[in-house]
């Protein structure tokens, strides 16, 4: 059974900065796209960044210069490096790991509070 074990969220104020992780435990196939997801309060869980196994990476706009996404193969973590962080950042940040090959799965983290306030 593979978890996703999420780390590094908490309070900080604005123009900080924090740094997530999440690894998988347990037996696991290459993951072809390691990401991380957001919702605010009564938002929808939006994109916030993701990388290929080959080191592609997507942002979303609003992070963009200020986040950076990255990935262990080895190890089956990512890590996302907040900078800079804005109020609008608050949100549970969850990550994802997912494989588009045979065998697919599509694995969530439970979740992490990201509170940006002063």
């Amino acid at each position: 059974q593979v978890q996703l074990v999420e780390s590094g969220g908490g309070l900080v104020q604005p123009g900080g900065s924090l740094r997530l992780s999440c690894a998988a435990s347990g037996s696991i196939d290459s993951i072809d796209v390691m990401g991380w997801y957001r919702q605010a309060p009564g938002k929808q869980r939006e994109l916030v960044a993701v990388v290929t196994s080959g080191g592609l990476t997507n942002y979303a706009d609003s992070v963009k210069g200020r986040f950076t996404i990255s990935r262990d193969n080895a190890k089956n973590t990512v890590w996302l490096q907040m900078n800079s962080l804005k109020p609008e950042d608050t949100a549970v940040y969850y990550c994802n790991f997912r494989r588009i090959r045979w065998p697919k799965y599509d694995y969530w983290g439970q979740g992490t509070q990201v509170t940006v306030s002063s």
